[in-house]
């Protein structure tokens, strides 16, 4: 299994915005993938910062994730805000 954990840093409300305008069809187009166990993102006490949090069957998933993901409207609008991740392989 792959889990990343961290977190996603806005710098300025427009930063929030386009977060909050793009994470439901991120999170629902992952959450539909083969090999994804989990994924979310939620907003944190400091409304600048994002939790990260998700899991994926195996790397061959995870790296079809990354691949889906930089080619998506997600990544077009969200690039630019500074990502904070830790990425670990558990188990086989």
């Amino acid at each position: 299994m792959v889990r990343l954990r961290g977190q996603l840093i806005c710098m300025t409300e427009d930063d929030r915005a386009v977060v909050l305008a793009h994470v439901a069809d991120h999170i629902a187009l992952t959450r539909a993938e083969p090999g994804c166990l989990s994924f979310d993102i939620a907003e944190t006490d400091d409304p600048m910062t994002f939790e990260v949090m998700e899991s994926f069957r195996d790397r061959a998933a995870f790296d079809a994730h990354q691949a889906r993901t930089r080619d998506s409207a997600w990544f077009a609008a969200t690039r630019h805000i500074l990502r904070d991740f830790r990425i670990e392989e558990v188990g086989d």
